[in-house]
């Protein structure tokens, strides 16, 4: 028990971890999942090529979730029922993955892709509001990775487990698997989260702002930048499964073993540099993973063979965990009281912005050049890296030397 405690481990962590492995495994079956589908279904008012209607359909989910998360974020403080909001975005979500299996033609993909965007926009700022008020600063970083690790469990297993029902049974199988998963994580959320009584009356005693930017300091946009140049790295290869494989010549199950690699090695990593975080400080590892994504990404368009797919992957997966547990645990450590939602809903509008413009960029520049969307991610990369050595403020002591306290963070600014 100790030691759980030490590394951040408390019941309201674990519990609301594994109901977030739930909803992953739900939402990234998708992944592999889509990509295919677009090519079976009529598209007569999106006349564009099968890369540009992929990337439409991922990246429209990231957009509406991306410009809906500060405004749920506020709608969630305000009310304080955060997890009633926890519960009704997964249902929603889980509504959406069900009716793909209806689905016809694209105009309903994307329309049920809102959906869920609208549904993942609720979610986010509520649980991770929660696992704010739940942790220690001290230990932040390690229940941040704890949340991570167990999300990104299910993101592992949600590409295989899609790619897997795709080439034996067929696209409904893998639909309905989705739609079970996120059922689930609305049954733990129940059995386990108890919703922890708060004052709202500072917050109801002022004017309800959708977008409150007045807790934007220049550190926290930066982390924001961070988080987004992080999730365009790892999310622009999705867009180009069908080059990939046929490039590789490689099935859509071998895609998916190389897709969920960045995932696996981000599990094994995500806990121990959350934990590091703690020690050593947020903000040198937020730069360093930005650093390792730059080759790690720009290469991915030369590969050749399965193998050198899966170990670009692999190392994105490492430099993908340096930078998402300590760029919440930092955002965490600087939330005014009350405000957990809308602080964090800027970061995770980083992260879903990026999702989605990952896909995009990828899908248009496709057209021109393979090489050309890699290129441009790991130069998105490098510029990440900058932005947040200029302007994030760390949160943690560190080697005898104390950073700006919380107030000054607020403020932000170059340390």
């Amino acid at each position: 028990m100790d030691f759980a405690r030490r590394i951040g481990a408390n019941r309201v962590v674990i519990a609301l971890s594994l109901a977030r492995m739930g909803d992953a495994v739900g939402n990234s079956i998708l992944f592999i999942v889509l990509p295919l589908y677009v090519n079976q279904l009529a598209a007569p008012l999106f006349p564009f090529p099968e890369t540009v209607r992929v990337g439409l359909l991922i990246g429209v989910f990231g957009i509406v979730t991306a410009i809906l998360q500060p405004v749920m974020g506020s709608i969630v403080d305000r009310v304080g029922r955060r997890k009633l909001s926890i519960q009704v975005g997964l249902v929603l979500m889980g509504a959406a993955t069900l009716s793909f299996a209806l689905a016809h033609q694209f105009t309903s993909l994307l329309i049920l892709r809102m959906l869920q965007g609208i549904g993942v926009a609720l979610t986010v700022p509520a649980s991770l509001a929660i696992m704010t008020t739940a942790s220690e600063k001290e230990t932040r970083g390690g229940s941040m990775g704890i949340f991570s690790s167990m999300r990104i469990m299910g993101f592992a297993a949600g590409p295989l487990l899609g790619g897997y029902l795709v080439d034996r049974f067929s696209f409904s199988a893998a639909f309905v698997a989705g739609a079970v998963a996120i059922l689930i994580a609305v049954v733990l959320v129940q059995l386990w989260i108890r919703e922890t009584p708060l004052d709202l009356s500072e917050q109801q005693a002022k004017p309800f702002k959708p977008v409150d930017l007045s807790i934007l300091t220049p550190s926290l946009f930066g982390v924001s930048f961070a988080t987004f140049a992080m999730a365009v790295t790892i999310a622009i290869m999705v867009t180009l499964e069908t080059q990939f494989n046929q490039r590789l010549s490689i099935a859509a199950t071998a895609f998916s073993i190389a897709f969920s690699a960045l995932l696996v090695s981000r599990l094994l990593f995500q806990i121990p540099l959350g934990r590091w975080s703690d020690r050593i400080g947020r903000k040198p590892l937020i730069v360093a993973g930005l650093l390792l994504l730059i080759p790690s990404t720009a290469l991915l368009g030369l590969v050749t063979s399965l193998a050198q797919l899966i170990a670009l992957r692999l190392v994105q997966g490492i430099g993908s965990a340096a930078v998402a547990a300590p760029a919440f645990a930092l955002a965490g450590d600087t939330a005014p009281p009350g405000s957990e939602g809308r602080q964090m809903s800027f970061v995770t509008m980083g992260f879903l912005l990026g999702s989605a413009v990952g896909p995009l960029l990828a899908g248009v520049l496709a057209i021109w050049s393979f090489q050309l969307p890699f290129y441009i991610a790991g130069g998105l990369s490098l510029l990440g890296a900058v932005v947040a050595r200029r302007m994030v403020v760390d949160s943690v002591e560190h080697h005898g030397l104390t950073h700006a306290p919380v107030e000054a963070l607020r403020e932000g600014g170059e340390d």
